[in-house]
C-alpha cells in the first residue's frame, strides 16, 4: 500500500515551458513585391489595376506576351525586309532569292535591313548594288 501511495500521491513531472518565437512573415519584402507588380499594372482597365490578384494575374499574362511578341517582332521586320527588297530587285529584272544569291557570291556583306533601306528610301544606291552582282 505504501507503494501505490507514493505513486499516487508524487506530484506529476512538469514540462518546461519553451518560449515560442513569434511567427516572422517578412512583410517589408511582401509589401515590396506587391508594390511593384502593382506598378506595373499601372494602366490597365477596371479591376486590374487596383486589385492584387487580378492585377497578379494580368502583369503574369502581360509578361507573357511582351516576351512572346519580342520574338515575333523580329519575324516580322525580317519579313518585311524581304519584302521591300523583293520589290526593288523586281524592278531590275530580279527575284529576290537570285539576288540574295548573288549578292552572297559577290561578298558584299550587306544585311537586309540595310539593303531594304537602300530600297526603300535610296534607289540609286540599291541600283549600284544591283549592278554591280548582275
Amino acid at each position: 500500500m505504501a507503494n501505490k501511495c507514493l505513486r499516487i500521491c508524487k506530484p506529476p513531472a512538469t514540462k518546461k515551458k519553451r518560449k515560442i518565437m513569434p511567427r516572422s512573415v517578412n512583410s517589408v519584402a511582401s509589401r515590396a513585391r506587391r508594390k511593384r507588380i502593382m506598378k506595373q499594372a499601372k494602366g490597365f482597365f477596371g479591376r486590374r489595376k487596383n486589385v492584387w490578384t487580378v492585377a497578379k494575374n494580368a502583369v503574369e499574362k502581360a509578361m507573357v506576351y511582351a516576351y512572346r511578341d519580342r520574338k515575333a517582332k523580329k519575324r516580322n521586320f525580317r519579313a518585311l525586309w524581304i519584302m521591300r527588297i523583293n520589290a526593288g530587285a523586281r524592278q531590275y529584272g530580279l527575284s529576290y532569292s537570285q539576288f540574295m544569291g548573288k549578292v552572297k557570291a559577290a561578298n558584299i556583306e550587306l544585311n537586309r535591313k540595310v539593303l531594304a533601306d537602300l530600297a526603300a528610301n535610296h534607289p540609286e544606291a540599291f541600283e549600284a548594288i544591283v549592278n554591280q552582282v548582275k
